[in-house]
């Protein structure tokens, strides 16, 4: 058990008190020396932390020169949005109708109004510039979605490998796209795709410097095969190892942002969106005790622990967009005053106002003790969360800075 007294002083010594985004200056000089900025999130429903971090990507797009926004998002959708943000859709006449490519459930994570928002200021943006920033999708859920866009652009430029891109989406097809059914058929009844998929995919890296006519397109049809490819793996996983499906996902999402990386050059920067259970580095958490692992700990060790900054969000009370159920319809539901003991509660006590923290080498070893941070995810059931929502952390090692807003709101998406 942590003294919380002790930990709310330490607080209070450290933590520096913020309302706008001026405020948050030296938190964002301090992580625009990083080639990666991870920005969490305590839950995929709260307006004030899209609205936080998007004033944050802006700072170190518009005076750090970064160069590209990848979020915890579907690549199809998002490369919607970032056709749009880059003039190249002329379908859309505005964001929102671009977002509304945003079909998977939960749509409201960026069919909303706070990302339309940052989705029009990224195309203005864009309009006086020659290097164009893009918005990229990391996650590894579209496999019909990504497998239909890998044989569009095939059959467009007329490619030899079209033939393997059709055989490899048929054997899909009587799946109905339904992942629990290829799940199951995957790893109960041997009938996989995956020898499909892998030559696909194995076929288009060979053949990758015959697609730089279009350098986008191609970055385009490559991610896409890279989920058809990791989804397989994914969905066949998950029925039977959900900790190894967990990992097959993060590992993924590294490997999108390798890619996206790649193509904007070695001297490119990103600003990465997602949630605090992906870039909060798992080892700092109870997570690595099932070896699981994620985005933070795999970006550190991939880039170097100085190339990557992570800011955890967190808030004490307010309102959430989240469903009951898988599948089931979004509605708003109260965040209950955090639990006595946990980091958003010790945090709360040492004032009652918006702050952050920065760990440095000076302050670090004043928390890493292992306290409950608040985690609400899609599904969400407030009576309960004492008996599941909070994981076990030691904040100074999972994160390089944290984001607490004391009273959160509820996100405010479309409906359609």
């Amino acid at each position: 058990m942590i003294k919380t007294d002790q930990y709310v002083e330490h607080i209070k010594q450290h933590a520096v008190r913020f309302a706008n985004t001026a405020d948050l200056e030296p938190l964002i000089k301090a992580a625009a020396n990083a080639k990666y900025v991870l920005l969490g999130e305590a839950s995929h429903g709260t307006s004030e932390f899209y609205t936080t971090r998007a004033e944050i990507t802006k700072k170190l797009i518009e005076e750090h020169g970064f160069s590209f926004v990848a979020v915890e998002g579907d690549w199809p959708a998002c490369f919607e949005a970032n056709r749009y943000i880059k003039g190249n859709a002329p379908e859309y006449s505005n964001a929102a109708e671009a977002l509304h490519s945003f079909h998977r459930w939960p749509a409201w994570m960026w069919a909303n109004e706070e990302v339309t928002r940052l989705v029009e200021w990224l195309r203005a943006f864009n309009r006086n510039q020659n290097k164009q920033v893009g918005f990229y999708g990391m996650d590894v859920y579209s496999l019909w979605e990504s497998m239909e866009a890998v044989v569009q652009y095939l059959e467009k430029i007329n490619s030899p490998a079209v033939d393997k891109a059709k055989k490899a989406f048929e054997c899909f097809e009587p799946f109905h796209r339904q992942p629990e059914q290829y799940g199951i058929s995957a790893a109960f009844y041997g009938e996989s795709c995956m020898s499909e998929v892998m030559d696909l995919l194995e076929t288009i890296q060979q053949n990758r410097k015959t697609y730089d006519n279009n350098p986008e397109s191609s970055l385009n049809m490559q991610v896409n095969a890279l989920v058809a490819s990791n989804a397989e793996a994914y969905y066949h996983a998950m029925v039977t190892n959900g900790n190894e499906s967990w990992n097959i996902r993060d590992r993924h999402m590294v490997e999108a942002l390798d890619y996206i990386g790649t193509y904007y050059g070695p001297e490119s920067k990103g600003v990465i969106w997602e949630h605090n259970t992906h870039i909060g580095d798992a080892r700092a958490t109870d997570m690595a005790q099932e070896g699981m692992v994620n985005v933070g700990q795999l970006t550190r060790e991939k880039y170097g622990q100085d190339q990557v900054y992570a800011i955890g969000f967190g808030t004490h009370r307010g309102t959430v967009i989240a469903a009951g159920k898988w599948g089931e319809a979004m509605e708003v539901m109260p965040v209950p005053k955090a639990m006595p003991g946990s980091w958003e509660d010790v945090v709360h006590q040492a004032g009652e106002f918006n702050k952050y923290m920065m760990f440095t080498p000076e302050n670090q070893e004043l928390f890493q003790e292992t306290i409950g941070h608040r985690a609400i995810g899609v599904v969400y059931h407030p009576e309960m969360e004492r008996f599941g929502n909070y994981v076990p952390s030691r904040l100074s090692e999972r994160y390089d800075a944290f984001i607490h807003i004391d009273e959160t709101s509820a996100l405010s998406p479309y409906v359609f």
